[in-house]
């Protein structure tokens, strides 16, 4: 049996220990919380201890860690577990600084550990079917890639301050889809960012509502929309243009029933959230880390994405400020 440790037992480490306890080859043994009303409360649900977090890192009944703590964390975290020799399931991103991004991917690679970046899109049923057929050639070259992310409504001002930034936080999952759909990487990056929400993301130096343009290195544009304010529900949409067809993935809906009458037709609204929107990938790229670090494989995504993809935020993020094009790593 294969046992795993959770660091962070808020919203996403809920989700991972539901998709751990729906798995035959896995177990939760351990949590770990700042607060220890959310570590009790997910040991009482899913029968695991609570330990401090670096005793539940170095237990040698502990197979893998999952880091799903906030991301101010992931740094101290990610160095203990390599030292003690764990796998490691790190949610995005490694870290706010591409600087200490670097230096986890030094401390990774230099012990050799198993270490997944935690970038759940890649494993929805939708997204990694037509990332298969774009390899294919079904649509021959890529030409154009738009992607289309907005959340139902905008998160606590909490939250905002630790966030890193819409680019980091959130469209941070979009450019990561736009590397691995394509294949391809980012060579360039225009952005520009409102706070037309809510007034306090603005205050906090934040946009809530935001564009990016990406040029690929093959020449191809991905346009990516992001917004914390989506009346219909989750808003998950992506687009890839290619020299002989189109491939277009469209929003899950609550359920499949289309009414029609006088006054036209009728479809149930998008799945609210991305907990219901993307349950079953997060199950998916779970069972993949577990399978790969069992069968001595390289899961992925790896850090190497995990520091690409931050990259490509922190041109974002600077593009906005300058008002300019900026390349990636300038």
């Amino acid at each position: 049996m294969f046992n795993i440790g959770i660091l962070g037992c808020g919203r996403i480490g809920q989700v991972h220990a539901i998709s751990i306890g729906a798995m035959d080859s896995a177990t939760l043994v351990a949590v770990a919380d700042a607060a220890p009303s959310a570590a009790e409360a997910l040991s009482a649900r899913h029968g695991a201890r609570v330990m401090d977090a670096e005793i539940l890192i170095s237990s040698p009944e502990i197979d893998a860690v999952i880091i799903a703590s906030p991301t101010d964390t992931h740094f101290g975290y990610i160095g203990l577990a390599a030292a003690a020799g764990k796998a490691i399931f790190c949610e995005k991103p490694v870290d706010l600084s591409s600087e200490k991004t670097r230096e986890c991917v030094a401390i990774i690679e230099k012990s050799g550990v198993p270490f997944m970046t935690a970038f759940n899109r890649r494993f929805d049923a939708n997204f990694s079917a037509m990332r298969a057929r774009i390899a294919a050639g079904e649509i021959g070259d890529v030409e154009l890639v738009a992607i289309t992310s907005r959340d139902p409504s905008p998160p606590p001002a909490s939250y905002i301050e630790r966030s890193g930034g819409i680019f980091r936080d959130m469209m941070i999952h979009d450019f990561d889809m736009a590397r691995f759909l394509t294949g391809d990487e980012v060579i360039e990056v225009s952005a520009t960012g409102s706070a037309l929400v809510d007034a306090e993301i603005g205050r906090l130096g934040d946009v809530d509502t935001a564009v990016a343009t990406l040029s690929m290195r093959n020449g191809a544009i991905c346009q990516i929309s992001n917004s914390r304010r989506s009346s219909y529900g989750y808003d998950q949409r992506v687009e890839v243009h290619g020299s002989k067809g189109m491939l277009r993935a469209g929003n899950v809906l609550e359920n499949t029933i289309e009414m029609a009458n006088g006054a036209g037709f009728c479809k149930a609204p998008a799945k609210y959230f991305f907990l219901e929107r993307y349950k079953e990938a997060y199950r998916a790229e779970l069972e993949h880390f577990v399978t790969a670090v069992t069968n001595a494989e390289s899961p992925s995504p790896g850090i190497q994405d995990g520091l690409a993809a931050l990259l490509i935020a922190d041109a974002a993020s600077r593009s906005k400020t300058a008002n300019a094009t900026v390349s990636i790593g300038s």
